[in-house]
């Protein structure tokens, strides 16, 4: 399946006036787990971080983890770096509307070429090492990018069928993904080749996140893979199926899972 038309199909959608873009956030927010995760590991990691911190999102997409984290610190000076120049313009765009230009810019980035020596306090990668072939660069990149005791917040499919494969023989429900997912050891290795220290891992989408996934994300974008019509009915779905989506959300992160289908990392520059 290929998920990158229907992403560019929702920002679409929610372009334009200052307003749907928020909604756009707030709706990702509460749909997608690994936004859940991601903020409770970000509000640990800013009581690290000077009030004056130099943050690389990597990956920015629709730039709501930028948006996220603009919000948490005014004072932040954050960058944006994507490969899709649509994302790119459509962030600098609503964050110049937003007021917002002078602390947080977008600008087009290939990751395994992107170094700016001793740049950043925080780079954030979300659900994005599975995109990228040529990772153990990306990561030498992020080192070099980082000041010293600088942090790396990762969120990236496991191999625990992160990309919905459970098998050998299995193919990645999302087209675009170059690796199924990451084992534990072997990020965490790849992390202190590229120079990294105190790396810490843990499961996320356990029993309760898996559920979620496959009732409010999997099959509602199975259906509009096989048409855009089907959008007419995802409100009456979401209807039903929210509430029980919120509660699996709110279970999947007050938990510590002994296995799960994404991971979350940290790690420091040495």
């Amino acid at each position: 399946m290929q998920y990158e038309p229907i992403k560019r199909s929702v920002g679409k959608l929610f372009s334009g006036p200052l307003f749907l873009r928020k909604i756009l956030y707030c709706l990702l927010d509460l749909l997608l787990l690994r936004t859940w995760h991601v903020k409770k590991a970000l509000r640990t990691i800013r009581k690290k971080l000077p009030d004056n911190a130099s943050i690389l999102d990597a990956g920015s997409g629709f730039g709501q983890y930028s948006w996220r984290m603009i919000r948490m610190n005014r004072h932040w000076n954050i960058t944006g770096v994507d490969i899709d120049k649509e994302h790119i313009d459509d962030c600098n765009t609503f964050f110049s509307r937003a007021g917002l230009s002078d602390r947080v810019t977008f600008r087009v980035a290939d990751l395994t070429s992107f170094s700016e020596p001793d740049k950043f306090d925080l780079i954030i990668s979300v659900d994005v090492m599975e995109h990228i072939r040529d990772d153990e660069s990306v990561f030498r990149n992020f080192n070099s990018s980082l000041r010293k005791n600088g942090i790396l917040l990762i969120s990236t499919p496991s191999d625990k069928g992160g990309s919905d494969v459970h098998g050998d023989k299995e193919e990645s429900f999302i087209g675009e993904h170059v690796r199924n997912g990451y084992s534990i050891d072997e990020i965490t290795g790849k992390l202190i080749s590229a120079g990294f220290r105190n790396t810490e891992a843990k499961y996320t989408y356990g029993r309760p996140g898996n559920i979620s996934w496959h009732i409010s994300m999997k099959y509602p974008v199975r259906l509009l893979n096989r048409s855009y019509l089907f959008a007419l009915l995802l409100p009456f779905y979401y209807l039903i199926v929210f509430p029980v989506s919120l509660i699996l959300n709110i279970c999947d992160v007050a938990f510590t899972h002994k296995t799960g289908t994404g991971l979350i990392i940290t790690a420091r520059k040495q």
